[in-house]
């Protein structure tokens, strides 16, 4: 699973995911920076990305449009760096096995 990190998200959690979600990267990367949420779920469903944002503006579309892309959704609030870093790689047996079912549109990680 290779993941898309949000604008909100720092890019700098790129190299730290590679080992566990290798290809990931982030939407300033890809020059997407100023692109709509719309033009980066196009891109992420084009592209075979998951989707990790805070906001619930992926989920939504997701709901409404279906998959793909899937989301990730962190509900835990402005931490520093490295707290998100280790809560997509403590929970990526987890996502991995959610994933598999085709029904799952979005994880909520709290």
């Amino acid at each position: 699973m290779k993941l898309l990190l949000d604008q909100n998200l720092s890019r700098r959690l790129v190299p730290v995911l590679q080992a566990s979600y290798p290809g990931s990267t982030q939407v300033a990367l890809l020059g997407l920076a100023c692109a709509s949420d719309r033009d980066i779920r196009d891109h992420a469903a084009q592209h075979g990305y998951v989707i990790v944002t805070k906001d619930a503006d992926f989920r939504d579309m997701a709901v409404l449009h279906g998959v793909p892309p899937r989301i990730i959704w962190l509900r835990s609030g402005n931490g520093p760096r490295q707290a998100v870093a280790e809560r997509l790689l403590a929970a990526h047996p987890m996502l991995e096995a959610a994933f598999a079912d085709p029904a799952t549109v979005c994880i909520e990680l709290c």
